[in-house]
C-alpha cells in the first residue's frame, strides 16, 4: 500500500510494544479509528472482545496481521500474525488439525503452522511427535493426510510433515504456536521464544536445525 488510511493510525510494533520502521512487525492501531467496533454481540463483559484485539498491548487494537511500514511511509502486509489457519480463504483453529491427527494411533502430539509469504503461496507445515519407535514414513504420512482431507477438506491438507520429539510448550502446556511460525519465516530463536517461560525448551533444539533449511528451501521455491 502506498500509505495508510486516512483516521487509522496504524504501526508496526515489536514484542515490546515499540514502533518499528523498515522492519516486520504486528499490525496495531496506536488509538481510535472511525471504524473500530465498540464490542461484540453476545459479549456483555466485553471480555471476548478484550481477549480478541487487547491481549497484547493494553490498550492497543492488535489486529492479527505481520504489517512492515517503509521508510516512505508505505505499508506491506505479510499475513497472519497469529494460530489461525487460513487456507483458500477459508479459516480454521488449529485445534479442528491438532483432533483428527491426534486420534491416529501412532501420534502422540502434534503442531500445525501457516505461512503466508508475500506474493507466494502459502505453506503448511505439520510437525508431529509418535510414539516409541514408530518412524515417519511416506505411508503414515500420507495416511495423516487422508484422513485430514476426508474429515476436513483437502484445503487442509498440510505441504509437509515432519516428525519432531516432542511439541514445544510453555508452562502452561500451551503448544507454541506462533513462535515456532515466527521462527520458520526467518525469526532468530532468541527472539521468539523465552526458554524460562517453557515447560520443555530442549524442544527448541531440533526446530533450530531446521529452520534454516526449511526457509532456504521457501527461499529457492520463490525464486
Amino acid at each position: 500500500m502506498q500509505c495508510r488510511c486516512l483516521g487509522a493510525k496504524v504501526e508496526a510494533y515489536d514484542e515490546a510494544g515499540k514502533p518499528l520502521i523498515e522492519e516486520v512487525g504486528e499490525l496495531v492501531c496506536s488509538a481510535p479509528m472511525p471504524s473500530m467496533p465498540i464490542g461484540l454481540l453476545n459479549d456483555p463483559d466485553g471480555k471476548r472482545y478484550r481477549d480478541s484485539y487487547f491481549d497484547v498491548y493494553p490498550g492497543v487494537w492488535r489486529h492479527g496481521d505481520w504489517i512492515k511500514i517503509t521508510a516512505r511511509g508505505g505499508a506491506i502486509i505479510y499475513g497472519r500474525s497469529d494460530a489461525t489457519i487460513n487456507r483458500h480463504g477459508i479459516r480454521m483453529g488449529s485445534s479442528e488439525i491438532y483432533r483428527i491427527v491426534e486420534d491416529i494411533p501412532e501420534v502422540l502430539d502434534s503442531l500445525v503452522v501457516d505461512l503466508e509469504y508475500l506474493g507466494r503461496e502459502p505453506h503448511m507445515a505439520l510437525f508431529v511427535a509418535l510414539r516409541e519407535g514408530v518412524t515417519l514414513d511416506a505411508a503414515l504420512s500420507e495416511r495423516i493426510k487422508n484422513n485430514i482431507r476426508n474429515s476436513l477438506s483437502s484445503r487442509h491438507v498440510p505441504n509437509s510433515v515432519h516428525q519432531i520429539d516432542e511439541v514445544p510448550r510453555t508452562l502452561s502446556g500451551k503448544k507454541m504456536e506462533v513462535p515456532i511460525k515466527k521462527l520458520l519465516l526467518g525469526h532468530s530463536l532468541d527472539k521468539v521464544a523465552n526458554i524460562d517461560a517453557m515447560a520443555n525448551p530442549t524442544s527448541l533444539d531440533w526446530f533450530a536445525r531446521f529452520a534454516p533449511g526449511f526457509i532456504a528451501g521457501r527461499q529457492k521455491i520463490a525464486s
